[in-house]
């Protein structure tokens, strides 16, 4: 089958799925949680092949990382599909109502965007999170992971959609794409396929923008900053940087530049240092970060670099305005923390930083749709269109108009025989 075939298929059950009701779609959801569970062991044996593969290819460390599907991955992902079966239902919800008129009501309402196609990295999680979110939001969708989780994918796919079609959603609505040519062509379906989300590095996402029509919303890099202020509680802040760091590197959302205030830098620094060999983190600086501890140095580039390794850039900075340009400069809007002691520099850290989050006084690896609260994530968008940070339900949904009348004519108001009303309802819509 070709990409026109298989988009056509994904569209045309998308406008199917947009019509089905609440628990139809929770439903299914639960029976792909629980089919997940059931063959748990035919998609750890597949994970195990995609791993032995990557290994042969010399995959580096944080990649294969974040390739591993295992039992802990699959417990959460089963976690995360359950708790997004428990959240309201995205589509219907009527956002706002005017009368117009006597008997002329104009309701604004939530509906799915359509056919989705996502691009993502080696995660196969990221293919769980990712389908369980189009399902429960009523959109179709089009998965394209990484050729290294090749066998994770198709047999996840498999259970996910063989799953949901027992539960008795309509049959097409996810495709899995395997090739490079598949999104070369999935990039002109643009009468088919109605947003892409890429999720990669800057300049895939630039490429993605510059060869297609259809609407993006880019998942970019990650480059996230801590900023420890001068007057910030030391034992927190070590606590903080060390877990935005290290609990998981391998992610956009872990930190990657750490700025120190000059006041706090002697004494933080040394504390950080010994924390960081611990856990076997590579450091470089910048020459005053330098004359304190003993790391490389730091080159203009490393400012504007995603390592998602053990490695951590520090730079000294003498004011909080002075931390705000650089990650204003450096950073990808992404995820920047500040901790500080002092709730009036808080807010204007997070009043003035650009990101999409922005932090007082906790991780980094907070920056996530689940531990938001939205069930999981497609991605997040560092954009400021449509849907910005993770982006879960609520950024998978887009709204049309429903206007209801009783042989309302336009040339009535056009000559004055009748007067709009505009008057703010507080119902929803009926239909």
């Amino acid at each position: 089958m070709n990409m026109n075939e298989t988009a056509g298929q994904v569209k045309a059950t998308a406008l199917m799925l947009a019509a089905t009701n609440t628990e139809l779609r929770n439903k299914a959801l639960k029976q792909i949680a629980f089919a997940i569970s059931t063959r748990k062991d035919e998609i750890l044996e597949a994970n195990r092949q995609d791993i032995v593969r990557s290994e042969k290819e010399n995959l580096s460390a944080p990649l294969l990382k974040r390739l591993k599907f295992d039992d802990t991955k699959i417990t959460d992902v089963i976690d995360g599909i359950n708790s997004l079966a428990g959240l309201p239902d995205p589509i219907g919800k009527t956002l706002q109502a005017t009368e117009l008129d006597d008997g002329l009501e104009l309701f604004k309402v939530s509906c799915p965007i359509g056919v989705i196609g996502i691009i993502f990295e080696s995660r196969p999680d990221a293919l769980v999170q990712i389908s369980s979110l189009c399902l429960k939001s009523g959109n179709g969708v089009l998965l394209k992971g990484g050729s290294e989780a090749l066998e994770t994918n198709r047999i996840l796919a498999d259970v996910i959609s063989k799953a949901a079609e027992e539960a008795g959603i309509p049959v097409n609505w996810l495709k899995l794409l395997e090739t490079r040519s598949d999104v070369n062509e999935m990039l002109k379906m643009d009468h088919y396929i109605d947003l892409i989300i890429p999720r990669g590095s800057n300049d895939f996402v630039r490429y993605i923008i510059n060869n297609s029509n259809i609407p993006v919303m880019g998942h970019a890099d990650g480059i996230c900053h801590c900023y420890v202020e001068s007057d910030a509680d030391l034992d927190m802040a070590l606590k903080v940087v060390v877990d935005s760091k290290t609990q998981y590197v391998a992610v956009c959302n872990a930190l990657e530049t750490l700025l120190v205030n000059s006041a706090a830098a002697p004494l933080f620094l040394p504390v950080l240092k010994n924390a960081m060999d611990a856990g076997k983190v590579e450091l470089i600086g910048c020459g005053r970060t330098m004359d304190i501890i003993p790391v490389k140095p730091a080159t203009e580039e490393d400012w504007g670099k995603e390592y998602l390794d053990y490695k951590l850039s520090i730079k000294i900075v003498d004011s909080i305005d002075e931390a705000i340009g650089h990650i204003n400069t450096f950073g990808s809007g992404h995820t920047d923390s500040i901790i500080t002691s002092s709730g009036e520099k808080a807010a204007k850290f997070m009043s003035l930083v650009d990101s999409g989050n922005v932090l007082w006084n906790c991780s980094t690896r907070f920056s996530d749709g689940y531990r938001y609260g939205f069930g999981a994530e497609v991605g997040i968008s560092t954009g400021k269109l449509h849907a910005r940070g993770p982006v879960g339900l609520e950024g998978l949904v887009i709204y049309k108009y429903k206007l209801t009348g009783n042989g309302h004519i336009v040339a009535e108001y056009a000559n004055r025989t009748k007067t709009f009303k505009h008057r703010k309802l507080d119902k929803d819509c009926p239909l």
